[in-house]
Parts: C-alpha cells; sequence; structure tokens
C-alpha cells in the first residue's frame, strides 16, 4: 500500500500497484519480490512456501523460518498457508537512504533435513517525501552595479527520495529582473542560479521578494518552497572569481592529518580592500566535512584534519565561498568534489552458526553441521573474500550463496578414534596485501553403539578346591567396550544350560554389574571334575551388542575320603578274617591280602599299607607289602611259633592329613594234614565271589582306560592352548615331564612342573600335576581269588577309578 501526504490513493490505482508490485522471479537458487514502501501491515508480498516447492503441511514440523538480519521484523511468513507478508512499517529512506537500490535480504530455513533458501524482497520508492528547502527564506545581495546576465547562486532544495520521485524543477515567481538558470550533469547535483535580466536601480527598487518553487517528478507531485529576500546594495561591484567551477581531487582514504587536499585560487577585478578575498566554507556545509576538512582563509588550502573511511563515504562535494573585504562585500562560489580511493585496511569477518552439533558418528556424507557467512566492508577485489578449512579433516565446505557457506560432512567419523574436531576457518580477501580473519569451530562427534564388549581371551582356565563354601568368589569375568557412557554399559549373565540333570545356575551365578563368578554350592570333585560354561556381557545400547566368553572349572580334589576296604569282613576292629596255614610253610608264602580304594585322586588314593606291632612287642614271622596289601611269611614256619596270630593291618593313603583305615587277620597255624580241608571248604564259599570278581575287574579296567583316554585328551588340549596363547605375566613354559613308578603293582604318577595362577584364596598354588589309578591291581591270580572269596564293591557294583589335578 502506497502512502502519500496528501491524501491516499484511489482504489483502482491502489488495486494496479498492489498486483505489479507483487510479481516475483526464481534465478540463481533464490527468490526476487517486490513490494511498495509504506505499505500496510499484512500485504501480500508472496506465496514464498509454495515457490520454493514446500508442502504447506511440513512448515511447522519442519521448523520454517525466515531470519533477516539487522532488519527487524518487516516481514513475516504465515505458517499456515505460506505467504509472506508485510509485518511492519517499511520507510525505504530509513532503511536504505539514497541507494539507488534497497532489498531486505531473507534466509529461509528449514529443519529435517536442513535446507536453506535465499529470498530478496525489493522495496519501491514512492514519493512520500516534498522537496524541503533547509530556511523558510534566502537572503541574497546584489550589488546595483552587477552587468546584466550576472549569476547568482541560490541554495536547491533536498528529495528523500530517489529516481523520479527526487527529480526536481524549479520556477520562479515572475519578475523582470530575474530569472532562473538550472544547470545540471550526471556527476553533481543542480546548481541553481539567479540571473539579472535588468539593470538594477537602488532607488528605485531596493528590495526584491521572489518565491521559487521545487516539484518533484513523482506522482503526484509533491512542492515545497522558499522565499528569495533580494536586497540591492551599492558601491563594491566585482565579485572575486575562481580559476575553476569545480575541483576534482583524488584521495586516499589511509590519507594523514594535515594533507593537502587542494589550494582554490580566486581573484577579484577591484583594488584595495574590495579586491582583498577571504575563503571560509559555504554555511549550508553539513557538519561531517567541517570535521574532516579545513580551509586557510588567506592561502585557500584546503587540508585533512581526521581521519577517512572509504566505507563510510565514498567522496565529499565541499561548497567553498570567496569573499571581498568590500562594503558590502561580494562573494563568488566553487565545488571541491574529493573522491576517496579504496585501501585493502578491513579484515575479513567471519559468522559461524551451528545447527546440528553435536553429530552422529554414522551421520550420512553431506550432513549440514554449520552455517558460515563471511563479509568485507571493503570494495572491488580488497572486498572479495574465499573461504577455506584446515586440510586433514573429514569435512569441507560447500558455498550456497555469494558469502555464504555450509560446512558438511566428507568422509565417514569415528567417535572412537577421535571424539571432538577443533575446525580452523579462514576467510582471505584478494586485496594487496591480502587480510584474512579465522574462526574456529569446536564440531563433537556423538556415540553410536557400534562397538560389542570384548574380553581379553576367549577362554579362562579356573582351579577352585573341592568342598568350597557356598557362595565364594571363584573368578572375575571383565570385557571392554570402546563405547561411551550407556552403549558403554557392560552387565554380565550366565548362558543358561544343563549339567547333568540340573540347570546350570544351580552351580554358579555370576554378578551383573562386576563380572564376579560364585559358586553357590560345596563342589564335589568326585561328582564333577570340570565344569565348563559361557559368560555373556552385554551392553545398554540400542540395540544392544555382545560377546560371550567361555570359562573352565577344574574342581581339585582334597583327601576328604578315607580309604574304604573291600572284603565285608575286614571292618577295622569291628571284624577279622580267619586264615589257615599249615606249619612249615617255606619264607615269602602268601597267607592272605588286604583290598581297599579310595574314592579321592591323585595323592589322596594312593594307599599304602603297614603291619602294626604286635601286643607286648613280639616278633611275628608276618609281613604285609607295602602297596599290595599282600601278607606273606618272612621265614619259615616251625613248631616253636604260636598256634595263633592276631594281625592288624593299618591302610593309609597320602594325603594331608593322611586318613586310615584298619584291617585285622586271624591266622592260625594247622598242621599239614588240615590245611587242604579247610581250603577245600574256603574254596565252596569263594566261588560265587570268583565270578563276581572276574566281572568287577573287567569293568574296572574298562573305567580306567576311558578315564585315562579322557584325561590324556584334556591335558594334550590344554597343553596346546596353552603353548598357542601369547605368553601372560605369571605363566611360565612346561619342565620336562618325569614318570615315576611306585611299585611294580602298576600305581603310577606323572608330574609335570607348572606354574600358574591359580584364582583361589587358600593358601600357595601347587605345581604337580599328579595323576593315579586306584590301588586295587587290574587282576587276581587264582590263589588271591581263594584267599579273598567275596568283595565289598561301591553301590553300583563298579569301581570308579578317579584323578585328581594339583596346581
Amino acid at each position: 500500500m502506497v502512502f502519500s501526504r496528501r491524501g491516499d490513493l484511489g482504489t483502482r490505482d491502489l488495486l494496479l500497484s498492489f498486483l505489479l508490485l507483487a510479481a516475483w522471479e526464481v534465478g540463481s537458487g533464490h527468490l526476487h519480490y517486490s513490494i511498495p514502501e509504506e505499505a500496510r501491515h499484512g500485504t501480500f508480498v508472496g506465496r514464498i512456501a509454495q515457490d520454493l516447492g514446500l508442502e504447506l503441511e511440513e512448515l511447522v514440523p519442519r521448523l520454517f523460518r525466515v531470519a533477516s538480519e539487522g532488519r527487524g521484523d518487516l516481514l513475516g511468513v504465515n505458517q499456515q498457508n505460506g505467504i509472506l507478508f508485510v509485518n511492519s512499517r517499511i520507510d525505504r529512506e530509513e532503511l536504505c537512504g539514497r541507494s539507488a537500490e534497497c532489498s531486505i535480504h531473507l534466509e529461509v530455513i528449514v529443519d529435517r533435513p536442513l535446507q536453506v533458501f535465499h529470498v530478496e524482497v525489493k522495496v519501491k520508492d514512492i514519493n512520500d517525501n516534498p522537496p524541503v528547502f533547509r530556511s523558510r527564506e534566502q537572503r541574497i545581495f546584489i550589488s546595483e552595479s552587477r552587468l546584466l546576465d550576472s549569476r547568482f547562486l541560490i541554495e536547491g532544495a533536498a528529495d528523500a527520495d530517489i529516481a523520479a520521485n527526487a527529480l526536481l524543477t524549479y520556477t520562479l515567481s515572475p519578475s523582470d529582473y530575474f530569472s532562473l538558470d538550472v544547470q545540471a550533469s550526471e556527476e553533481l547535483s543542480k546548481s541553481l542560479w539567479l540571473e539579472l535580466r535588468k539593470s538594477l536601480d537602488r532607488e528605485e527598487t531596493p528590495e526584491f521578494h521572489l518565491l521559487l518553487t521545487a516539484t518533484d517528478g513523482g506522482k503526484p507531485e509533491l512542492q515545497g518552497t522558499v522565499e528569495l529576500l533580494i536586497t540591492v546594495l551599492d558601491v563594491n561591484d566585482n565579485a572575486p572569481l575562481f580559476d575553476q567551477a569545480v575541483y576534482r581531487v583524488h584521495l586516499l582514504e589511509t590519507a594523514a592529518n594535515g594533507t593537502l587536499v587542494t589550494t582554490l585560487n580566486a581573484s577579484d577585478a577591484d583594488e584595495g580592500a574590495n579586491g582583498e578575498v577571504v575563503f571560509s566554507f559555504d554555511s549550508g556545509i553539513s557538519p561531517d566535512i567541517q570535521g574532516k576538512f579545513n580551509v586557510d582563509s588567506s592561502s585557500g588550502e584546503i587540508r585533512l584534519i581526521d581521519k577517512l573511511d572509504y566505507e563510510e563515504t565514498k567522496f565529499y562535494e565541499i561548497q567553498v565561498k570567496a569573499v571581498d573585504k568590500g562594503s558590502p562585500p561580494m562573494s563568488n562560489h566553487c565545488k571541491v568534489l574529493v573522491k576517496l580511493l579504496d585501501v585493502n585496511d578491513n579484515a575479513p569477518e567471519l559468522a559461524v552458526t551451528s545447527l546440528s552439533l553435536p553429530i552422529r558418528e554414522d551421520a550420512p556424507l553431506s550432513t549440514v553441521i554449520a552455517l558460515i557467512s563471511v563479509s568485507d566492508r571493503d570494495s572491488g577485489a580488497n572486498g572479495q573474500v574465499t573461504c577455506s578449512l584446515m586440510p586433514h579433516v573429514p569435512f569441507k565446505l560447500v558455498s550456497t550463496f555469494r558469502n555464504y557457506y555450509s560446512l558438511v560432512l566428507d568422509s565417514a567419523l569415528d567417535r572412537e578414534s577421535l571424539s571432538v574436531y577443533e575446525l580452523v576457518v579462514t576467510a582471505r580477501d584478494r586485496g594487496s596485501p591480502s587480510l584474512w580473519a579465522t574462526a574456529s569451530v569446536s564440531v563433537e562427534v556423538a556415540d553410536v553403539n557400534d562397538n560389542a564388549p570384548t574380553f581379553a581371551q576367549p577362554e579362562y582356565t579356573v582351579f577352585v578346591k573341592e568342598n568350597n563354601p557356598p557362595g565364594c568368589h571363584i573368578f572375575t569375568v571383565s570385557a571392554r567396550d570402546a563405547d561411551a557412557q550407556e552403549n558403554a554399559l557392560v552387565s554380565y549373565s550366565l548362558v543358561e544350560r544343563r549339567v547333568g540333570d540340573r540347570a546350570l545356575s544351580s552351580y554358579v551365578s555370576v554378578h551383573a554389574e562386576s563380572g564376579k563368578v560364585y559358586a553357590l554350592q560345596p563342589l564335589d570333585h568326585e561328582e564333577l571334575e570340570l565344569l565348563q560354561f559361557q559368560v555373556s556381557a552385554r551392553d545398554a545400547g540400542v540395540p544392544p551388542l555382545g560377546s560371550n566368553v567361555t570359562l573352565q572349572v577344574f574342581v581339585l580334589d582334597e583327601n576328604d575320603n578315607a580309604p574304604a576296604l573291600l572284603a565285608p569282613r575286614v571292618g577295622g576292629t569291628s571284624g577279622a578274617v580267619s586264615e589257615l596255614v599249615p606249619r612249615l610253610v617255606g619264607a615269602g608264602h602268601v597267607v592272605a591280602k588286604v583290598r581297599a580304594v579310595d574314592a579321592d585322586s591323585g595323592y589322596n588314593a594312593w594307599l599304602s599299607y603297614e603291619l602294626q606291632s604286635a601286643a607286648g612287642g613280639a616278633r611275628v614271622p608276618f609281613r604285609v607289602g607295602l602297596y599290595t596289601g599282600e601278607i606273606s611269611t618272612t621265614r619259615v614256619l616251625d613248631e616253636a611259633d604260636l598256634p595263633r596270630h592276631r594281625l592288624l593291618v593299618l591302610v593309609k593313603d597320602h594325603g594331608e592329613p593322611a586318613l586310615t583305615a584298619t584291617a585285622t587277620v586271624l591266622v592260625s597255624l594247622v598242621e599239614s594234614g588240615q590245611a587242604p580241608k579247610a581250603s577245600s571248604r574256603a574254596s565252596v564259599g569263594a566261588a560265587g565271589a570268583e565270578a563276581e570278581l572276574v566281572d568287577v575287574n573287567v569293568y574296572l579296567i574298562i573305567a580306567i582306560c576311558a578315564v585315562s583316554s579322557l584325561l590324556v585328551l584334556t591335558l594334550l588340549l590344554h597343553t596346546a592352548l596353552r603353548c598357542s596363547a601369547p605368553p601372560t605375566e605369571g605363566v611360565c613354559t612346561p619342565g620336562k615331564p618325569t614318570l615315576v613308578c611306585s611299585s611294580a603293582v602298576g600305581s603310577w604318577s606323572n608330574s609335570q612342573q607348572r606354574q600358574q595362577r591359580v584364582c583361589s584364596a587358600e593358601g600357595p598354588p601347587k605345581t604337580d600335576l599328579m595323576a593315579f589309578s586306584p590301588g586295587l591291581p587290574p587282576s587276581l591270580n587264582t590263589s588271591e581269588r581263594n584267599e579273598q572269596p567275596e568283595e565289598n564293591l561301591d553301590l553300583s557294583g563298579n569301581v570308579s577309578p578317579t584323578f585328581e589335578l594339583w596346581l
């Protein structure tokens, strides 16, 4: 809407102006609109959303917004229909002064994804300012002796509008003596001269009152007037004359104070005081010119007295007056046009607007991170700026519009490699010498759950003594996650499975936060030698990532089982075995055999036999094999020996402390004719036991072979894993294996020197790896079956050999 100080436009003209000024065009990636100044609030400017190709439904979700730097809220956008409208009063003269081009630059920003559009709204001038004279009247003194066609400078009017609206025409009220002469050029403002057309006579007409009218070229036309008061003077009839009507000077904006700008030269044809000329600035000169230039009243030298700035003012038009000392004085005028030359004295300026920080490490390429604008107050090459980014970073600058850049992602990010980038943006102009400015941009990389928890090794071997207290800590697993915050928060859990007919969770548990593994119940080596299971580590990311580690828990044997006698009648002090031995047998004759087994393993199951001393210290003609349990004669028996001997055999294992059992054997010496009968009676009772013992030995041999094979396979696998793994602290290379035979019966031990950390809180670690078979020999001869008619086995009817690993 266009307003005039003299009234409003008609409805028809208003509608036509509105339709013409609302036209727009799209070019070079941005929109152009135009609108007249002084348009009313709500005036339609353009359908900005439709012209940008945006759907109305996505304006609010995508945070559609308009920004105008330094322009306030002159324009607004309706979020519902996407129409750009006038929001507040727009005064072109206040906004752009007398600049020929006046535009409002808008930045339209939408998110998801981020897009930036540039819109220019051209503000058109309307004729809303009339011509204005500096004062209501101008006084002019003219000597009566002035010749015809003499010219007298008068001050013109000023119009704040531009173009045709500021194109002034002047008219003078009718007069026989004076006419108006207007001179105009492309560089200078119009000069108004009052020309004398008829000789003056002060005595006839001492004073003239004329009305000067200025009319602009707007529609409708606006006018301004000033009254010219002309006083006719007498006597001094020659005014000073300048040798140039216009002095043109080019001056660097960096010129120092005191620099000579130019020297004026004016002459007066009069003599004496009437010919002495005094120079001064015109009374209508602006305070800005008075503060920067000074003219010497006698010499006419104009010098610089303050700093100049091309970016503030590009040229100065100085009106200078030369006045003589006559009475009345006479004067003349000239103009000095000082054009400033630009110097590269302004460094570029950078403005960084962060939009999407921090940026996720999985962000796609070309993601916009920040907007950067650069500017330089200089002109020409001095004001042309190029922007660059420090090298070797996964980002780049993309020019979007004039001096606007977008900082975008150029290559993939990895927060675990580098979490913060300190970028330096450099803006450099093309002046000589070149000036530059820098701005720092800190780009933080946000974590994404792209790393699973990892264990130091895929498998751990743990050794735990049996009979541990419930809830004891046996090991601690630890996994590391390279991510951050909740993505690196690791929790642990068991990978549930069945151990026999029971669940794994009934044996062990793991603390979810610390990774400590606990044994929930006492472990029994005789029931479970190896417990193998997996512990899972999961992070708290979305979605969560995880990995597993295998734990092999070997249950170490303790000496918690005493030797058990096989024969039911050999029960320690509660029972005894009677044996009939013929007299006169030779030395080394086997009269009986004590058999015992131990449910433990290794040293704890290695049994030895001792014959206790007889009562009263009497020596008996018998001995017992240390590891066989065979009772044999030490010499030839004779008639002098007692007919009845009570032998007490002590069975002892090699545990710490050692556990024992005792067997009582009653040996009766009989004549040679009686022994076979007794033996034949005993053979009848031993027949059933012989068949049973044969079956027991077969099962025993099979069990020993199977367990021995499993043990050898386990040791080979364990050794291979240890050898293939890199050496760790506290692990030494294995020593040379040694085979130690305990006796000719077949009991054996395999000792291999190792030095390894043991996750146990009970005493120092052992360094021997021992494996033993039970003390029971693999087979019995016929005579031994006769001596032992019955054997007491375990509840299943088999003797299960056990093995123990000691470290």
